[in-house]
């Protein structure tokens, strides 16, 4: 027996997993709510997983996998999902693995975001941070708050990705959809180029070196809102990410600069929900004039306690918003311990309201 592309992403989409991995020596395996699940058949052969990843990548990407061992691209399987695709080698062999990215938009209230985020949405300026591990819904998170803005705001929204995950259609803003390799050589020269192109809202998808963050931090200054990502999990790591990313004779400076440009950092884990499914865990950092002297002043670790005292102001820590999960039954206080940002604190916190802890 060997297995088509178009079965399995069919049982992608029908069994709504989030990952399809086929590597050679086991059967093609779903992940389905956080889990890892086989399909049931014989195991991949190096001939199948071959003919598997020629079935949907492009002849550069093929010669990107030969030369380079790897490659990413996004394609659509009819009109009923997108997926993301990362093919490798490994042990000599072909490997992929698909990430299905979801054909409709989510409402910010629906992925688990307080209101008070759609104010942060109208700024003329500034820098939004959406931050954490690869998985963690950032990109559904960014795509969400791009299309509030595509609903609500009129203006020119312009998108840099590598690959274009979600597709945006033309609604009250004109938006423009930039692929690194494609259309564009870099992440920081889309960025200088962008600027010359009139835009109000610029997307980064990644800010994954000097040159990018430098150049999104400007583009911020110069009275654009600038959303962008990294692979931090908590807003005083985030904050200490880009200014570590500098010299020594400049991280003043980009400290001073961050502290008036920072509008808000979101840092996010998905978390397994109770029955099945995934939820969002949040920490949202929205900066006032209290964490704009933090920043400056170099005293990030004292962020959190701000973000602690903030919540009038739409602010909550991780640990709080996975606490809160936790006693609305959505997910489980091992779980959310597994998650917590202080694991000692959180065990603590749940074993004195008498929950019972797997991992003790």
């Amino acid at each position: 027996m060997s297995y088509e592309m178009n079965d399995l992403l069919e049982l992608v989409v029908d069994q709504n997993a989030s990952d399809l991995h086929c590597q050679v020596g086991q059967p093609p395996t779903l992940r389905i709510s956080g889990s890892m699940v086989p399909i049931e058949g014989p195991n991949l052969a190096p001939l199948d997983t071959e003919k598997l990843v020629l079935s949907i990548a492009p002849d550069n990407h093929i010669q990107n996998l030969k030369l380079n061992g790897g490659s990413d691209f996004g394609f659509a399987y009819l009109d009923k999902a997108r997926f993301r695709v990362s093919i490798l080698k490994s042990k000599g062999n072909f490997g992929l693995v698909l990430r299905q990215i979801p054909n409709r938009m989510f409402g910010l209230r629906e992925i688990g975001l307080p209101d008070r985020i759609k104010e942060l949405l109208y700024r003329p300026r500034g820098l939004i941070l959406v931050t954490g591990p690869t998985g963690s819904g950032k990109s559904t998170t960014l795509a969400s708050m791009v299309n509030y803005i595509n609903e609500n705001r009129d203006g020119h929204i312009i998108t840099i990705e590598d690959p274009i995950e979600y597709y945006h259609a033309h609604k009250q803003c004109i938006v423009t959809q930039r692929e690194i390799g494609v259309d564009v050589p870099s992440f920081s020269e889309a960025i200088r180029r962008a600027l010359r192109q009139d835009p109000d809202i610029i997307l980064v998808g990644e800010m994954r070196d000097l040159e990018t963050i430098e150049a999104a931090i400007s583009a911020a200054e110069t009275g654009h809102l600038v959303f962008g990502t990294l692979h931090t999990n908590s807003a005083a790591k985030t904050i200490d990410r880009i200014v570590d990313a500098f010299p020594a004779n400049m991280k003043e400076m980009i400290r001073t600069q961050l502290a008036s440009s920072i509008v808000a950092v979101i840092s996010q884990v998905l978390c397994k929900k109770t029955g099945g499914g995934r939820i969002a865990g949040y920490e949202i950092m929205i900066n006032t004039t209290s964490i704009a002297s933090l920043i400056r002043e170099n005293k990030t670790f004292r962020i959190t306690s701000d973000i602690q005292t903030g919540a009038n102001l739409g602010m909550i820590t991780m640990d709080t918003h996975l606490m809160s999960l936790v006693n609305r039954e959505m997910v489980s206080p091992d779980e959310a311990l597994e998650k917590a940002q202080d694991p000692l604190v959180m065990r603590e916190k749940l074993l004195q309201l008498g929950f019972q802890l797997r991992n003790l």
